[in-house]
């Protein structure tokens, strides 16, 4: 993996994107997109990049195709074009689409270049940046994939003119998330909105981007202190994947899901680390003020807590939390006794 990444925010970039491309003398270069960037945002990009030579790959919107058939159908669709490890591939799209298009870059002639231009607030805040890459097996999130570094990240705030609010919401959890594991005063200035609009949020993109970079860089492999990224993210997961392939729940984004992760383990917190129950309260108080409640039954905690047994940060068959000593400063590998999990369902749902 890269001992740096590049991410940039000028307004120019994507103009700056051809001259770049072609001082790499790449074979042939193509945009990954998914139903949803093909109609809202390619089109721009051409516009912009002027990469009118470029060769678009298309794969069905949403986290269900997230798995090794679209992979498959891409990589036959780069076979079929001509493709060589002197190729490079751009992924235009949310988390899906950087995810999903950075691990087929990786393993496609055993690895070509590829650079990530996030369309959602998610994949800005998230999912483009950090190097993982990967996709689902079968209802388990993110179970296949490499660590590996786009040659550079394009973050944009134009794209989320495109995005309607759930979309919006989605990103804020992450960016949520980032004050709570890492700086108390940037919880303070997100809790404070009133309304989540484009523009509005497109200021605290950067703030958010740089604290991910910071923990990335100094574990980029998730050995230790890049743990600290996953809070909300153990039942958050779990809840995903739930309602993900639940024939009669209509499926969550990934936002909508760890909203919901991170009051259930703000409540663990509370019971299992130092989080006092005043700060688990407004935890809660402000994820309910911005997010829908999740109507997660008795016979749905079941299988939301069966799912947890295979969350990647599991070791030696025990289920491990990021849970929070206090907002601000979070712990790493707690292990949580299953006795807790049904108050914090109970917590979670109280009004």
């Amino acid at each position: 993996m890269q001992n740096k990444i590049n991410i940039t925010f000028e307004k120019d970039a994507l103009r700056q994107l051809a001259p770049l491309l072609q001082l790499k003398s790449y074979s042939s270069v193509f945009v990954l997109v998914d139903e949803n960037t093909k109609k809202h945002c390619l089109p721009l990009f051409f516009e912009q990049t002027d990469l009118n030579e470029a060769i678009v790959l298309s794969i069905p919107s949403g986290e269900e195709h997230k798995h090794l058939d679209t992979c498959e159908t891409v990589w036959n669709q780069l076979s079929e074009e001509g493709a060589d490890r002197n190729s490079a591939l751009i992924n235009l799209g949310g988390g899906v689409v950087t995810d999903l298009g950075g691990f087929v870059a990786c393993t496609f002639k055993r690895g070509i270049d590829f650079y990530n231009i996030p369309t959602t607030l998610l994949a800005m805040v998230d999912a483009s940046v950090g190097g993982k890459t990967g996709i689902d097996l079968g209802s388990l999130k993110n179970q296949i994939g490499i660590i590996e570094e786009p040659k550079q990240v394009i973050i944009h705030p134009q794209w989320l003119a495109t995005l309607p609010q759930e979309e919006l919401r989605s990103g804020f959890a992450e960016m949520l998330k980032h004050g709570l594991i890492a700086d108390a005063p940037y919880w303070s200035k997100l809790k404070q909105l009133q309304r989540l609009d484009a523009e509005e949020l497109s200021v605290f993109i950067a703030p958010s981007v740089a604290i991910k970079k910071e923990v990335v860089l100094q574990d980029p492999r998730e050995k230790n202190l890049r743990k600290i990224l996953n809070f909300g993210h153990t039942l958050g997961h779990a809840i995903e994947s739930y309602f993900l392939t639940h024939s009669q729940k209509n499926r969550l984004l990934h936002g909508e899901a760890i909203a919901a992760g991170m009051v259930l383990e703000a409540y663990l917190s509370s019971v299992c680390c130092g989080l006092t129950p005043l700060e688990a309260e407004e935890i809660k108080k402000v994820f309910s003020y911005f997010f829908p409640k999740v109507d997660i039954e008795e016979e749905d905690q079941i299988g939301i807590l069966a799912l947890l047994r295979h969350d990647k940060k599991n070791s030696a068959g025990r289920i491990n939390f990021v849970l929070l000593n206090a907002i601000g400063s979070p712990k790493i590998d707690i292990v949580v006794p299953e006795e807790h999990f049904t108050k914090a369902f109970e917590f979670y749902s109280r009004d």
